[in-house]
């Protein structure tokens, strides 16, 4: 089992490169979709991701109750997971909640942020314990502006906090700008020689 993080911003060619990595990783792959289709723009997104996708690859579409991967033949026939995106997820289970970002106790927040990384956690050892090569997808949200809003706030805290938490636990790590992608971890360690790349 590996696990591979591939981490960008908006737009940055992450979803391409990790489907380029899927493929070579193996020809057995399951994509665990995340996003939910709440409006038209969201179909259109939703739409262009399948149409990138090989046909061959079996999709599920979740982003909780990872334990019950098992069930699924797709998971179960693969060699490869690949999971887009974390940042999503996060979204749906803060909007799940029910919670108003605006009035609610920092614990409510907390013990919200503690459910989505064991959630994530599950998914990382159920594709251990059934060995499969797990890549997982996400946005960086701090390199730009500050939310003006609670929930925009939260959100950018809980998916930086959750990105370090994945980060520590990958054994290779790629930063996707504008296409091209970085190596910053390689076999579980910082990058530190050339013949690293």
């Amino acid at each position: 089992m590996s696990l591979t993080f591939i981490i960008g911003g908006a737009r940055s060619g992450k979803s391409t490169y990790a489907e380029l990595k899927a493929k070579e990783y193996g020809e057995k792959v399951v994509y665990i979709a995340t996003a939910v289709v709440t409006d038209e723009s969201m179909a259109e997104r939703v739409k262009k991701h399948q149409e990138q996708r090989p046909q061959s690859w079996g999709t599920i579409e979740m982003y909780s109750d990872f334990d019950r991967l098992v069930e699924y033949k797709e998971f179960m026939d693969s060699e490869v997971v690949l999971i887009d995106c974390l940042t999503t997820l996060i979204g749906n289970y803060m909007f799940d909640s029910k919670i108003n970002f605006d009035t609610c106790p920092p614990e409510e927040v907390n013990n919200l942020e503690v459910k989505i990384t064991e959630e994530l956690f599950s998914l990382i050892n159920v594709c251990k314990a059934n060995d499969k090569k797990l890549i997982m997808v996400s946005n960086e949200t701090g390199l730009g502006v500050v939310p003006p809003y609670y929930m925009g706030n939260y959100f950018r805290d809980i998916s930086g906090r959750i990105n370090q938490k994945i980060t520590v636990a990958s054994d290779f790590m790629y930063f996707v700008l504008s296409g091209i992608p970085v190596k910053l971890k390689h076999k579980g360690e910082m990058i530190k020689w050339q013949e690293d790349f």
